[in-house]
């Protein structure tokens, strides 16, 4: 059911209408057709589509339902999950699941995913209704948690909240599982599990003030207000759009609100959902200027905060939009949890306004990240993206790996079919190239695309109305095709039209069965600059990013165990300064690569300085799997080489020394670096100074930190902005390392300070944890602590 809503109103509990027309009654809304009218044809799409048919069937639906029978007091069919699934967000991947279910099923009409969902759903009702008060989850301890939250007994820090482990955004995954099992799969059942558990929640808060829901939403919670929002849509009923905007956060809106690009050294994939949401918000509430800020934060991050795979982000937080240095030398690259978001924010933003940027994003991040996320051999799912060259990705296992990539991993290949085509009363869009049969089930319009793109530059429409008829087919101008080289023809016959690139053709006449549009879209070799300006450019094939494949030693982890930091690509860090370079001029770039004969979408580059390399061979990063790679090729001038060289391999010296020593090590303040290190703390906080994190405490905070060698030193980076005197020990498996006294100063650098860990420290290290605290002495907090080292 879709509701249309105009006008709002803006009263003290930030309550929103639902009442009338939220669009101009005489301009129809753009909308996709559903996933069910879509089937894919031949091609990698298909290909990804039926790999993860087969890892969703892979999964044992009785482990996935383990937490949800735990905290529902109901018997366990089988043994919870590890990973992610047994130490903390148990249950994250059902919710997931069903979500993936959902959408496969309505991609596929598969019996056997339809079978798995109706399991799902079967059990997971029996929990809520076992609940008694519609409550449906698998965080760990649900009763007491939640009745500390709604006792208004509130203790939130990033990722966690009253000691459980972004318990919010855990139960969100189950929410969008519901609606997606609603929209998509058309259960019944779901929704009305869905719009129960959507009552609770408001029972949970009903007795929360506006500014302790603002400072609950501190803690991780996924896309809570969007999912709110869609149950206001499906019921028509205001409270759950009130309950959307309560669940608002104010502190991510406001600045963007204002146009105000405050996102520097914040967890990206958490911001990403609300602001879903607050589009989601705007298009039931017609409120212009939600939908403004919304606009504001895509801009921003797709434009200045992006690669040209369309990720963003590393070791999951927004580095500085003007400084990608710590992208490129990182191994912890574009999180595909964030790509996966953005691509459903340009979905909305392109339903709501019909321009072909978003679009174009979409399809950037969809070939480049979300296709090539996935291991085409056996179906493995990619967590971190690195950019850092020479470096490599982990894939996923089954029965292993329950990380959140994993769970929106599962959704991207299930949903390839959402936006090749859209309508528009009765005019269609086509915004995608890919091989596909469109089948409207009212209209009775039949539309087959037939292509081998990337690989060729055409691609045939066959369009078959039930009858003849006059509408118009809005063809997309893509921006990587230049002015004037697009050519089409209708059944065989040239047909001029008037758009640009980065527009939509309009193709108007009474279509008849068996006509045929015939698009020519011819690509070139290009280049594409890092958004800080930096010399580091892309290559790509209209609009296909090519990489350099380096070899496939060294490798560690290439498949993940179930390790907590098993989704990390571990092995050693190749020196930046024996990679690949190009040395000369931006314009001497494309010149010098020169198609390989018999290989599709394959070009050769000689012109490189490497001690390991003399030629180079790019394709398709969506095609490199199982290798270390190169995506952004470094450009260095003939006069500064030597110069630059000696800086790099200096740089890279020093860091590989301290690699070298490091036994384990912490960012302290980052949620997966501590949450893998089991981090426990009392009253603490956590903090930035630009894309630095940081974390104190009034009382204590601790990680376990595993090591395979006695450690001799902890050394620990401090933020060099210290607001007050800071007095605590350190302590090493409980015996003190030191008691510091440290007066406050006000410094932008971090700096270093190490200690010598007492023999009695280590005696039982290996292999058992080895725990570090800060403890602050009575009176006192401890510093601003940035980095936690472990060394021999």
């Amino acid at each position: 059911m879709k509701i249309k809503v105009k006008g709002w109103i803006f009263i003290a509990t930030c309550a929103f209408s639902l009442n009338g027309m939220a669009q101009d009654e005489k301009q129809s809304p753009i909308t996709p057709y559903e996933l069910s009218e879509v089937r894919l044809l031949e091609s990698p799409f298909k290909h990804a589509e039926q790999l993860d048919i087969e890892y969703l069937l892979t999964l044992d639906a009785d482990r996935l339902l383990a937490p949800y029978q735990r905290e529902a007091g109901l018997p366990q069919k089988a043994a919870s999950y590890t990973n992610w699934e047994n130490t903390g967000l148990d249950g994250h991947i059902g919710g997931h699941y069903v979500s993936a279910l959902s959408l496969m099923y309505a991609s596929t009409g598969n019996q056997q995913i339809k079978e798995r969902l109706d399991y799902m759903l079967k059990h997971l009702k029996a929990c809520q209704d076992a609940s008694g008060d519609g409550y449906l989850g698998g965080v760990p301890r649900s009763k007491e948690l939640w009745k500390e939250i709604a006792q208004g007994n509130i203790k939130a820090g990033a990722f966690s909240l009253n000691k459980g482990w972004v318990p919010l955004y855990n139960i969100h995954k189950i929410y969008a599982g519901l609606r997606d099992a609603w929209l998509y799969a058309k259960r019944e059942d779901a929704r009305e599990m869905l719009i129960k558990l959507t009552d609770w929640a408001i029972r949970l808060v009903e007795k929360l003030d506006d500014q302790q829901i603002q400072d609950m939403l501190r803690s991780e919670h996924g896309g809570l207000n969007e999912v709110f929002a869609d149950v206001a849509a499906i019921t028509g009923n205001n409270k759950y759009l009130d309950l959307a905007c309560r669940f608002s956060h104010r502190q991510i809106l406001d600045p963007l609100l204002n146009g105000e690009d405050k996102l520097t050294g914040l967890h990206a994939n958490t911001q990403i959902p609300k602001v879903i949401g607050f589009q989601r918000i705007a298009e039931l509430s017609n409120d212009n200027q939600w939908h403004q800020a919304a606009r504001f934060f895509w801009e921003t991050v797709a434009r200045n905060r992006s690669v040209s795979i369309g990720g963003n982000s590393c070791s999951e937080h927004f580095h500085p939009s003007d400084d990608f240095t710590k992208m490129m030398n990182h191994t912890q690259g574009p999180e595909t949890c964030n790509t996966y978001n953005m691509i459903r924010l340009s979905k909305m933003l392109f339903l709501n306004s019909g321009e072909e940027q978003f679009i174009d994003f979409y399809e950037r991040a969809l070939y480049n990240h979300i296709l090539s996320s996935q291991n085409p051999r056996n179906g493995g799912l990619v967590y971190f993206t690195p950019m850092r060259n020479g470096h490599y990705r982990v894939y996923s296992q089954p029965h292993t790996s329950m990380w959140c990539c994993v769970g929106s991993g599962i959704e991207n290949h299930a949903k390839y079919g959402e936006m090749i085509y859209a309508q528009q009363g009765d005019d269609i869009y086509v915004n995608l190239f890919i091989p596909s049969a469109l089948s409207d089930e009212e209209s009775g319009l039949e539309i087959k695309q037939e292509n081998n793109f990337p690989d060729d530059t055409q691609t045939t429409l066959t369009i078959n109305p039930h009858k003849r008829s006059k509408f118009t087919v809005y063809l997309r101008y893509p921006q990587w095709v230049k002015q004037g080289e697009l050519t089409l023809t209708i059944n065989g016959e040239e047909t001029e039209f008037t758009a640009n690139p980065g527009e939509y053709i309009a193709l108007t006449r009474r279509w008849k069965k068996g006509d045929q549009i015939s698009v020519n879209l011819p690509m070139h070799l290009s280049v594409e600059q890092l958004p800080d300006k930096s010399a580091f450019y892309s290559i790509k094939y209209g609009p296909i990013v090519l990489a350099a494949e380096l070899g496939d030693t060294e490798q560690d982890g290439l498949f993940a165990d179930d390790s907590r930091g098993g989704h990390i690509a571990h092995g050693r860090e190749w020196p930046l300064q024996e990679m690949p370079m190009f040395v000369g001029e931006k314009e001497e770039i494309i010149p010098s690569f020169t198609p390989v004969a018999n290989k599709k979408l394959t070009f050769k580059l000689e012109k490189v300085v490497s001690p390991h390399y003399n030629t180079l061979e790019f394709k398709p990063f969506f095609r490199l799997h199982e290798k270390r790679y190169m995506i952004y090729l470094p450009l260095i001038s003939k006069a500064n080489y030597q110069q630059q060289m000696e800086k790099l391999k200096k740089q890279e010296e020093e860091r590989a020394a301290l690699e070298a020593v490091t036994l384990d090590k912490v960012t302290c303040g980052e949620q997966q670096p501590e949450s893998d290190h089991f981090i426990t703390t009392g009253e603490s906080t956590t903090g930035k100074e630009g894309d630095r994190r940081w974390r104190m405490a009034k009382d204590w905070f601790g990680y376990q930190f595993k090591v395979t060698q006695v450690p001799q030193k902890i050394r620990i980076t401090y933020d060099g902005n210290q607001p007050q005197d800071a007095d605590f020990k350190i302590m090493a498996n409980n015996i003190e390392v030191s008691n510091v006294h440290m007066t406050k100063r006000k410094g932008k650098e971090t700096y270093v300070v190490e200690y010598s860990l007492p023999e009695t420290s280590t005696q039982t290290t290996t292999p058992s944890p080895y725990e570090i605290k800060l403890i602050a002495n009575e009176g006192s907090v401890t510093a601003r602590i940035c980095e936690i080292r472990i060394t021999r």
